[in-house]
């Protein structure tokens, strides 16, 4: 197969010639409909810089290409302690973070508190009261007695928002299960801060952040060659810095044109009705493939067997995948094991053979597709060599996945065969907690030095002082 990416582990392939020939000519068609050749990535690629473009005009696009407000990166120098706060989809995390004197060093304590169930259909109030017991047990038990006021909050929202100051956002719209009244629409930083006020504790957002765009800078915080912060999970997304003259939608501002400013893609809805290359889909894409052979081709597999479970959507997560795609043994009893304790299937030896086909098929393609908003935004900055700080649990956790995409950034930048990679994808640096310190050390430094570009609360700042 032409450009299906690096080499696999060692898999089936050497029985897939035992297999029936209608199961042979099944694997086929699976192999033609979610190969990603070369030239289909570099189409992709092409069409994904004009989104990016696009995204940052005054009429927009698809790809939102939200202005952080973030000015530039690190250079290692930065000092001092901050407070961070990361709201996930499960849990909420409160860290304290010393950035010391150490070129790009850290020192970080932290506490995890688990998001209760109903806070996500429940009320703003309930919501900003959870948020400020967690941080007020963090306090009292760290800094009993101590003066607050110089201790400066970033604050990780890992939701699409509007920012027209970094310390502000206003919430677009919710993800990640949450459906919480009064919310979209509201600027997310006034009523935690008013909350705290009211319980004696003088704590200021100095910086909202999104997780991509804290992964990229505390990515580069440690390693200079970072350019590009990345997030493989649940969703994809990307951050990355611009120089303000390229961007059309900030040009009534009449800032310096060279002036960098990150710019935080929220790209995970380019292309949504058709590429689905983020965790979210992986395990649905498998089961719609599933049903679909079930479905047009009576008795091809699973033969007399009660595949009910596999009609409900969304069953199957990217965890089920990677399981299959980890399975050591040459019989694929894991395989037949998960099967059989998730769905109540027990598949034929020479099914089990097509299942593994699929999945290496659908992980590979992900990888494959995941790779283009990389390549998409070096293309656009010229960037001819970088590092790319990536996290999230399909890039940390599934096989073969850095691999996948390291093969296909080759591919569609066209590295000779021995050239060394001149884009790496690797481990990011904790981007929530690491990174939102740093971003509220690097606003509090621009604002002593007078760039007030992109702030609200100036004398709230300058008491962080």
């Amino acid at each position: 197969m032409v450009g299906i990416g690096p080499k696999q582990p060692p898999s089936r392939k050497g029985s897939m010639h035992d297999l029936p020939q209608n199961l042979l000519q099944q694997i086929k068609d699976f192999e033609d409909a979610f190969t990603v050749d070369r030239a289909k990535l570099k189409e992709i690629v092409n069409h994904f810089v004009k989104e990016l473009e696009k995204g940052l005009t005054v009429e927009g696009g698809n790809i939102p290409m939200n202005v952080t407000w973030v000015l530039g990166f690190p250079d290692g120098d930065e000092q001092g302690t901050f407070l961070a706060l990361d709201m996930g989809g499960t849990n909420l995390r409160v860290c304290e973070i010393t950035l010391t004197d150490k070129k790009g060093a850290f020192d970080i304590t932290q506490s995890k508190y688990k998001m209760p169930e109903e806070l996500r259909t429940g009320t703003a109030e309930e919501l900003w009261e959870y948020i400020a017991d967690c941080l007020q047990q963090f306090i009292e038990h760290h800094h009993e007695n101590e003066d607050l006021a110089k201790l400066p909050l970033g604050f990780t929202f890992s939701y699409p928002a509007t920012q027209e100051y970094i310390d502000h956002g206003i919430l677009q719209r919710w993800t990640k299960g949450f459906d919480i009244d009064g919310v979209e629409g509201q600027d997310v930083v006034p009523p935690l801060e008013n909350i705290l006020k009211k319980r004696g504790l003088p704590i200021k957002v100095a910086a909202l952040i999104n997780d991509t765009t804290g992964t990229m800078i505390a990515s580069a915080y440690t390693d200079p060659e970072m350019k590009i912060g990345c997030i493989f999970g649940t969703g994809v997304n990307a951050a990355y810095m611009e120089d303000v003259g390229s961007v059309p939608k900030l040009a009534h501002m009449n800032l310096p044109p060279d002036m960098p400013v990150a710019i935080n893609c929220e790209y995970g809805a380019f292309d949504n009705e058709r590429v689905m290359t983020a965790g979210l889909y992986l395990g649905e894409i498998f089961r719609l493939a599933l049903i679909d052979l079930i479905d047009s081709h009576k008795d091809l597999i699973f033969k007399g067997q009660d595949t009910s479970k596999l009609r409900k959507p969304y069953l199957l997560d990217a965890s089920f995948l990677a399981a299959i795609e980890e399975d050591p043994y040459e019989n694929l009893s894991e395989t037949a094991d998960i099967f059989d304790r998730e769905l109540g299937i027990r598949p034929t030896d020479c099914e089990l053979e097509m299942l593994r086909r699929l999945a290496e098929l659908i992980g590979t393609r992900a990888a494959r597709l995941s790779a283009c908003g990389v390549a998409a935004i070096c293309t656009k900055k010229n960037i001819e060599s970088c590092h790319v700080g990536a996290d999230g649990s399909v890039f940390t956790k599934y096989p073969h996945f850095k691999a996948r995409g390291a093969q296909a950034l080759r591919e569609i930048l066209d590295w000779a065969p021995n050239e060394k990679d001149k884009v790496s994808i690797m481990a990011a640096e904790d981007g929530s907690g690491v990174g939102a310190a740093l971003i509220a050390a690097l606003t509090l430094k621009r604002v002593k030095a007078g760039n007030l570009a992109g702030i609200r609360n100036m004398d709230d700042m300058r008491t962080l002082l």
